[in-house]
């Protein structure tokens, strides 16, 4: 193969099930890797051609340099040739700390703080009066303009509203040498030993000079000296008071209310930011929520006594140093530990709440003695705030979280700055105001900006405004428009984050950079997938490569270049059995050509079905941007609910909804989004939610271990005969517990070997030979096969081996069923692709015996599908619906939405305009809908 400036040449790949390919895929173009999930299409674009780009930008460091960030391994690959810098946009890359936002990710909210600290005008939280500062030699002019012929005092304010006695202060003031100063209002000589009451608040003033103003240079001369002086101890801010009316004036270098005397500091970038100690909110840390005891949640029935349990937090009564400590608590404040908690005074509440010490004696009318007692009490709400606090241990924080509320801070009212960045403004804006604003309102107030601003700001904010609204057009361009600056890179989807990240990088403007994208296309709506193909074609015409690894049909027919990898999945994959433009593409025989053709599709049902005529009714549904919506969920039918990002369907369904029934059937106790009532519980039996993060972050998870049929296998081997003769009990046949496991690599199969400087090396395990397992554990065998050999088999081979074992074969089955057949049963789960995942956490939960009253929420569930693995997975879903249970399923694809028997379209549009209920029925009574924006895609599929 000849390698050309124009491709990326790849000779001999083999990383997972790669079948030793070559590929040649076309420079500065817009590639297409499709293909059934699980086929290697990752395989080879993330784990081949990134993990080399990534290996080759290391090496370009120090020796020294590379020892700190650790060596990256060699992909297995012969050779790449022609590979640009590569940046990979992933979509598990987002930081989920709170202090993360779409501003900071995006950088727009670092120009927000330019801006703000340059062109913002600031104003008085007193008075609301414009903030003003001088520069020295404009003072001395104002003072000699306005003072005139008149005798004034000039006086440095050091003290402000503050308790004391401030004794050591006069002190040290009368030590440098002043004579008089002003406390609360009256100027006083300065007198040896001078304090005052230091219970009151008190302003104090040192007086620095009293002088005749008069247009001569001898007062010039006399002033600037005072003015400095003043400046000096008064911390930028002085003032001047005119000896007859009293009247009084302030004056500073910084920024100063005239009326008042407030004064903030110069601003600064960092004065707007809440991840820095100069503009964070004090009372939350620039969180913009705080934790706060709920008594309702430690107290969740008054009726109770406190040795029933009362207090939630304590449990039912113990003999331990807590309950005796109420015991004295109730010999002080006449309760017993029998009364119930509603009957105790609010005197002892208060001490049993928030704590207290105190010492009592109490007399004994039968005995005649008197007895002492002693309190020592941190209080229950005290006890618990602490624990959150200051406690390192997750599970702690976990049951203290239990009985607080996240609410907004009330000290900066959830904007996560101090008070003195808010009195900012921009055409009357501050910059929290800015940041709760959606991208399109947004950037509809920049692009009116110019209008409102004076020259002066004009001449200061042109270049910043210009990058900010070139990288809010960039989220537009990707379907972002109904997101905030503020919002919490935690609560994003993989697909929001992916796809802003893709905006930064456009917004970056590289050029000759190869970017690799997985599946940007989820989580939109047909709507704005045209915008996204319109920007990665953007990122393309600038001059760059752009590689996507894709199911969407629309990306597929607009690539440049489309690479088809299979032919099946697994051991049965990895090989190149198409390439070409999207039209050569057509003429193929791979599966997905046949689906791009329209040869092979997933049929719309003959009719739709009638359910169980039973509803589940969600009424007043106000959180986030739901403007009150009451919506109805048909039993016994396959529910979908649509609409365009950011109109509210998962604000409905999986923070309004789900914790209302997860609550109701197991307690759980993430709150939900705020509603009215719900209606119908009574008809369903459980609910079971499947979403879309990992099965696990380690090598030692595998589907195995994870849809629990490992225990079974386990306790299977443990009743071979030979077994029982040795007393192997179920542990022995685990590669995570010492005792039948190879001890040499620790039951993972294969040994690490650091190479200092170099890439670290995994070999197979000389002892095990890659088993996991001792020879003693090795020797057991059921059907002449070993617990290694049973975890290397195919799900499709399990299904056939353990054919006989009802436990095990239901499980392996339905791993089979939504299409996973060509896994191991022991593959690492960090092999697993995004679409592999979630399927074997849907096949987890349908090995569990149904009821036929079950209520299932999928979000997304096609995520790294392929059209043909998403027919599998609707037989699957199908069959589910049939034996009467309920499945409500969150999605975009049209090829899901056409199978629905009931479809809750929500919109219109994103954001502010969303969260209502457009239109709901079957897809054909949908169709019929002119405003919904899914009626419309849906009618090309149906009709």
């Amino acid at each position: 193969m000849q390698h050309s400036d124009e491709t990326i040449e790849i000779i001999g790949a083999r990383a997972h099930n790669l079948k030793n390919i070559d590929v040649s895929i076309p420079r500065e173009k817009l590639v297409v890797i499709t293909g059934l999930s699980g086929s290697g299409k990752s395989s080879l674009a993330f784990d081949t051609i990134y993990a080399e780009g990534q290996r080759r930008y290391i090496e370009t460091f120090s020796a020294y340099a590379r020892q700190f960030l650790g060596g990256l391994e060699r992909p297995d690959v012969d050779k790449i040739d022609g590979l640009s810098p590569v940046i990979a946009i992933e979509q598990k890359t987002t930081s989920k700390s709170p202090r993360s936002t779409v501003g900071t990710i995006t950088e727009i909210y670092d120009f927000l703080r330019l801006l703000f600290a340059r062109a913002g005008e600031a104003y008085s939280y007193n008075t609301g009066e414009k903030m003003v500062s001088y520069s020295d030699e404009q003072i001395k002019s104002l003072i000699i303009e306005n003072f005139k012929g008149k005798r004034i005092n000039i006086l440095a304010p050091i003290v402000r509203s503050r308790k004391g006695h401030y004794a050591e202060l006069f002190q040290q003031i009368g030590k440098q040498g002043f004579v008089k100063v002003r406390v609360d209002g009256e100027i006083q000589d300065l007198i040896s030993g001078m304090k005052v009451d230091r219970y009151k608040t008190h302003d104090i003033e040192i007086v620095i000079d009293r002088m005749q103003i008069e247009n001569d240079e001898e007062t010039d001369k006399r002033l600037t000296e005072s003015i400095k002086t003043a400046m000096h101890h008064g911390d930028d801010v002085m003032m001047v008071i005119e000896h007859e009316s009293k009247e009084v004036r302030y004056f500073s270098r910084t920024l100063m209310c005239p009326t008042s005397g407030i004064s903030y500091p110069n601003p600064e970038p960092n004065n707007f930011s809440f991840n820095s100690p100069k503009g964070a909110c004090e009372s939350c840390n620039g969180l913009g929520t705080i934790n706060q005891i709920n008594l309702k949640k430690i107290i969740p029935n008054p009726k109770l006594s406190i040795k029933q349990g009362g207090f939630a937090p304590l449990g039912e009564f113990k003999s331990n140093w807590i309950f005796k400590q109420l015991e004295t608590i109730g010999e002080k404040y006449g309760f017993k530990l029998t009364d119930a908690v509603e009957s105790i005074s609010d005197e002892a509440m208060e001490m049993i709440l928030n704590g207290g010490k105190e010492k009592f004696s109490v007399e004994s009318k039968t005995l005649g003695i008197t007895k002492e007692y002693k309190i020592e009490f941190e209080g229950i709400s005290n006890f618990i705030k602490n624990q959150f606090d200051e406690s390192s241990s997750t599970s702690i924080k976990r049951w203290a979280k239990e009985f607080m509320d996240e609410i907004d801070c009330p000290e900066c009212e959830g904007s996560r700055l101090k008070k003195e960045a808010l009195y900012f403004k921009i055409h009357e804006k501050n910059i929290a105001d800015l940041s709760q604003m959606d991208i399109s309102e947004l950037y509809e107030w920049f692009l009116k900006l110019d209008e409102n601003l004076s020259n002066k700001q004009k001449a200061i904010a042109v270049e910043i405004t210009k990058e900010i609204k070139a990288r809010l057009q960039f989220l537009l361009d990707v379907g972002l428009n109904y997101l905030s600056l503020n919002r919490s890179s935690k609560s994003l989807s993989g697909g929001e984050a992916q796809r802003i990240r893709l905006a930064t990088q456009i917004g970056s403007q590289l050029v000759g950079v190869l970017y690799i994208l997985d599946e940007p296309s989820i989580g939109l709506h047909q709507r704005d997938n045209e915008r996204l193909i319109n920007s990665l074609e953007n990122l393309r015409d600038i001059g760059n490569s752009v590689l996507v690894v894709e199911h969407d049909k629309d990306m597929i027919e607009r690539a440049d270049w489309v690479i088809d990898i299979g032919p099946k999945a697994g051991r049965f994959g990895g090989r190149i059995i198409s390439e070409g433009t999207p039209q050569q593409l057509l003429s193929e025989t791979t599966t997905t050509a046949q689906y791009m053709s329209g040869k092979m599709k997933i049929e719309v049902p003959k009719k739709r079905r009638l359910g169980n005529g039973k509803v589940l009714k969600l009424t007043g549904a106000t959180g986030n941007n739901l403007k009150n919506v009451t919506a109805e969920f048909p039993l016994g039918k396959l529910i979908c609910v649509t609409g365009v990002s950011g109109s509210g369907k998962s604000t409905l369904i999986n923070e309004t909804l789900y914790p209302i029934l997860n609550e109701h059937f197991f307690n759980a106790v993430k709150k939900p989004q705020p509603f009215k009532k719900i209606e119908g519980l009574e008809h369903i039996d459980k609910v079971i939610d499947i979403d879309q993060s990992p099965i696990g972050r380690t090598p030692r998870s595998n589907p195995a271990t994870y849809t629990d049929v490992f225990s079974e296998i386990r306790s299977l081997f443990t009743q071979t005969p030979e077994a029982m003769i040795r007393g192997y009990k179920a542990g022995r046949f685990s590669f995570n517990v010492a005792g039948g496991r190879c001890e040499t690599c620790e039951g993972s199969g294969v040994r690490t070997i650091e190479m200092s400087f170099l890439p670290d090396v995994y070999v197979e395990c000389e002892t095990c030979m890659g088993k996991r397992f001792n020879r003693e554990t090795l020797e057991i065998r059921y059907k002449g096969k070993s617990i290694s050999d049973v975890l290397n088999m195919t799900v499709d081979e399990a299904v056939e081996f353990f054919e006989n074992i009802p436990k095990i074969y239901r499980k392996v089955k339905t791993i089979q069923d939504v299409g996973l057949g060509y896994i191991t049963l022991g593959q690492q789960s960090t092999t697993l692709s995004g679409g592999e995942a979630q399927r074997i956490k849907l096949a987890t939960e349908l090995s569990k015996k149904d009821t036929g009253n079950t209520f299932y929420i999928l979000d997304e569930p096609t995520t790294g599908l392929h059209f043909e693995d998403i027919r599998v997975l609707m037989e699957v879903i199908t069959k589910l619906v049939d034996k009467g249970n309920t499945v409500l399923v969150i999605e975009h694809n049209m090829d899901v939405i056409k199978l629905a028997d009931h479809i809750i379209d929500i919109g219109l549009e994103g954001g502010k305009g969303g969260g209502e209920i457009v239109c709901k029925g079957t897809p054909e009574e949908v169709v019929k809908n002119k405003k919904s924006l899914t009626a419309q895609f849906l009618k090309k599929e149906l009709f």
